[in-house]
């Protein structure tokens, strides 16, 4: 792999680096807007993205392509918008940046479930014209090309990563429940079982863990309940892609519901104020299950990149330490098991000062090698064919093979305008459910929140 060139003799890196929000992005948006004065510098070209928590992965691979693009081009500023803030957060003070030509980043990193939604709002711009003649579009997957795509066939984005979900245990835990180290359940059934030997063998660990409620924004929807609700066997998810329509009323739901509700009724779970706690993930990455002080949590493909050598918490054993599953369907059906798959990626907003300089930009923080890089600091899957075969990438973890193998079952989110919303209204059942709602009650507020959301011609009743 080639070397990242080194920044040009004699330049102090401060001089072609700077950091707009380093600290302000923890003050009001006020503030982190206000940041930069008055307008916009054509010479800068600024960089918005999520730093969540003591996690630099982002800034380190944002700053190390700044140091090559700054080698070509020493009349350019790179400024660094971290915005330190929860997932919904995040979305929020990333939009107010981006509504107004004064404060808008040149390049937004963007999940791709609220993309299609900022493309709506107006805040996005098409991108096609400029990745049709970039060298690395074709070696992009279709699916993460799609998610990408708005209704009027325009590209939006450029894809950087993709994950997967799958269930992280302890065999520790496990262990001293009488439960296997080679662990894998094939119904909903056997995660009680498993969760309910935990608890009863004294072990202080929780037993089971999965995201729930408004505090935990998508995670709640993507490593929650989607990963319920699409291993129900009802073939309909959330939205039916042939008649275009969002699906209501499935029993699916109901039961997806009702499981949340078991493992809080039965106390097989964190408490409630953990649960609803919007920093809980930290904690469970750098505390609870490195100290064996959790059996079970359901969670994406890149979780252990908080226990490397230079995360917060380093977790060498964890290779040995905790055992990796496949999540199944309700009642082992269909194809047994389920995953839900998506995504980050690159926009340009629509106030950017120089499209075609950003894009440039763009192309330096998507090489082929900078992407493996990030991709192993990360512990994310990559969308790209060429990185994908880099045998640095395909030996970074003991874990990268497994996820990546999960991509070829995986449910996609729907990629539509609406998702956005009716993510908040899943996250709403949930919390609902949480706090003592009966399953039927939660998902008949959800079916009639959507139908407001979506209007009652976009809505079907479930078949079957």
């Amino acid at each position: 792999m080639a070397p990242t060139p080194s920044p040009r003799t004699g330049t102090d890196r401060r001089s072609f680096l700077r950091f707009t929000a380093g600290a302000a992005a923890l003050l009001p948006l006020a503030s982190l807007a206000g940041c930069s004065g008055g307008g916009r510098d054509a010479g800068t070209l600024r960089i918005a993205f999520q730093q969540f928590g003591s996690n630099t992965i982002k800034q380190e691979w944002i700053e190390r392509a700044a140091e090559t693009f700054s080698a070509q081009n020493p009349e350019l500023v790179i400024d660094l918008v971290p915005i330190v803030a929860s997932e919904n957060d995040y979305f929020t003070k990333n939009e107010l940046l981006m509504s107004s030509p004064r404060t808008s980043p040149d390049l937004v990193y963007e999940d791709s479930f609220i993309l299609l939604s900022d493309v709506g709002a107006g805040y996005l711009q098409p991108m096609t014209d400029l990745v049709e003649g970039w060298d690395h579009w074709d070696d992009i997957a279709e699916a993460s090309k799609l998610a990408v795509t708005g209704e009027d066939g325009e590209v939006y984005g450029v894809p950087i990563t993709t994950d997967t979900r799958a269930i992280w245990f302890h065999r520790e835990v496990f262990e001293q429940a009488g439960l296997p180290a080679d662990w894998q359940p094939t119904s909903w059934e056997d995660i009680l079982e498993a969760a309910r030997a935990i608890k009863d063998s004294g072990s202080e660990a929780i037993p089971f863990f999965m995201f729930a409620g408004t505090p935990q924004g998508e995670k709640a929807s993507m490593q929650g309940f989607e990963m319920l609700l699409y291993g129900t066997g009802d073939g309909t998810g959330l939205y039916d892609e042939d008649t275009k329509k969002w699906v209501l009323g499935s029993q699916g739901f109901i039961d997806s519901l009702a499981f949340l509700k078991t493992v809080v009724d039965e106390e097989l779970t964190a408490s409630l104020g953990q649960l609803l706690d919007p920093n809980i993930s930290e904690q469970i990455y750098t505390s609870l299950l490195p100290d064996a002080k959790l059996g079970m949590l359901i969670d994406g493909s890149w979780i252990s990149q908080n226990w490397t050598e230079t995360a917060g918490r380093p977790w060498p054993e964890w290779p040995e330490v905790v055992g990796l599953a496949d999540m199944p369907t309700q009642d082992g059906g269909g194809t047994g098991t389920v995953t839900l798959a998506g995504g980050w990626g690159l926009s340009i907003p629509q106030h950017v000062t120089d499209r075609e300089t950003a894009f440039r930009f763009l192309e330096t923080l998507v090489s082929t090698e900078t992407l493996v890089d990030y991709a192993i600091a990360d512990n994310h899957i990559s969308v790209r064919n060429d990185v994908a075969e880099v045998e640095e990438y395909l030996s970074y973890s003991p874990a990268v093979e497994y996820f990546t193998k999960l991509l070829d079952t995986a449910y996609y989110r729907p990629a539509l305008p609406a998702y956005p919303e009716v993510s908040s209204a899943l996250q709403e059942a949930m919390e609902a459910v949480l706090t003592g709602s009966e399953p039927e009650a939660a998902a008949a507020a959800y079916d009639a929140t959507v139908r407001d959301i979506v209007g009652p011609e976009n809505v079907q009743e479930a078949q079957g």
